[in-house]
């Protein structure tokens, strides 16, 4: 008798949404930036966009179409991934979608996540099979990998063939305009169509490893009050406390990559690439050289590490599956993945969450 062959998640095709409307650096230039408590920040325009520019290397960022909320982009990319999948949108046993604010219009402020946006995207994509299960997932920014972990279970336990997993958001709709992060931020979508294979060998999805922290860190990133006091209009902006945040993420996400690689008998040396959440150039680039000094490395390979932020901004669950997209489809100057490398998707963000998991290019 054949030995019986594992089931595998694959990603049999990708897809994403990059608006375009362009914002550069320049466009903030006469901006009224304050602190905290309100007070206004003196600094000249122009030194604080090049301050800003040096730690985080953002040069412009991408912002959704007036027209067009989460759940538009996210069918975008949903629609291109499962062309590149060849895929029946009525095959589908699942859709999941990652995503923080939902369907927030154009000025509004104000998040709207009723009826979910997977229901809106699957609605968009004129789905008619009740058995096509949508439902959303708010994780923070690693809210993609982690629906990917969701998906991937899903599959290797037999009860799904074929799933969609989505991740969009328009993250600058919730940022103060008086708050200098507001410049990290831009909107997005990136998609993929995981299905179940049988394979000898482990290819696709393997393991992951994943971590959430509270006690000391949960108002690193919320929701709250205008910098600018002379706001009475009772909307929530995205809040960031950025040295904390940092001082987390280059702490814990090198061990939750560390200890990714030991759950699937991996060392370093078998990453080919690193897709990690493009939050802060530099912030990412410190990642990835304390991962290596873990493994008694003090140079770091920076090459493993495609980067989109410098033009795409910090897209929040977006970046990932959107730099996915680009990089298997050559879209990446400088880089290229074949049959065999091993992927390392990593992120951060509130919660606070952590995850990670590798992936084998089939």
């Amino acid at each position: 008798m054949c030995a019986k062959k594992n089931i595998y998640s694959v990603i049999a095709g990708s897809g994403s949404y990059i608006p375009t409307v362009v914002v550069k650096n320049e466009a903030f230039v006469n901006s009224v930036f304050m602190n905290e408590d309100g007070s206004r920040i003196e600094t000249p325009g122009e030194d604080i966009v090049k301050k800003f520019e040096h730690i985080t290397d953002i040069v412009e960022r991408r912002v959704a179409e007036p027209q067009y909320v989460t759940s538009d982009m996210a069918t975008f990319a949903a629609k291109e991934a499962l062309k590149a999948a060849n895929c029946d949108p009525e095959t589908l046993d699942y859709i999941i979608l990652a995503h923080n604010l939902g369907d927030m219009k154009q000025g509004t402020y104000y998040p709207d996540v009723l009826p979910t946006i997977s229901s809106r995207v699957k609605f968009k994509l004129g789905i008619k099979n009740h058995k096509a299960v949508a439902y959303d997932i708010t994780f923070g920014c690693p809210g993609w990998i982690q629906a990917m972990i969701q998906a991937d279970y899903y599959i290797k336990s037999g009860d799904a063939k074929r799933v969609l997993v989505i991740g969009a958001d328009t993250i600058s709709r919730s940022s103060d305009p008086h708050d200098r992060d507001t410049m990290i931020f831009s909107d997005g979508a990136g998609a993929v169509v995981l299905e179940g294979r049988e394979s000898d060998v482990p290819v696709g999805m393997l393991k992951h490893s994943i971590r959430t922290d509270v006690i000391d860190y949960i108002d690193l990133l919320t929701m709250g009050d205008s910098y600018n006091r002379d706001l009475k209009d009772g909307k929530m902006y995205l809040k960031m406390l950025g040295r904390k945040l940092y001082n987390y993420a280059l702490t814990y996400v090198p061990e939750v990559a560390k200890e990714c690689l030991t759950a699937n008998n991996m060392e370093l040396s078998d990453v080919n690439k690193v897709l990690i959440h493009q939050a802060n150039a530099k912030m990412d680039e410190a990642i990835l050289k304390r991962l290596f000094r873990l493994y008694g490395q003090k140079e770091a390979d920076l090459s493993v590490m495609p980067m989109t932020i410098r033009t795409l901004g910090n897209s929040s669950v977006a970046t990932v599956p959107t730099l996915f997209d680009l990089l298997v489809k050559g879209k990446m100057e400088g880089h290229s993945v074949k049959s065999g490398d091993n992927l390392m998707m990593t992120s951060v963000g509130a919660g606070m969450n952590i995850n990670a998991f590798m992936y084998k290019m089939p």
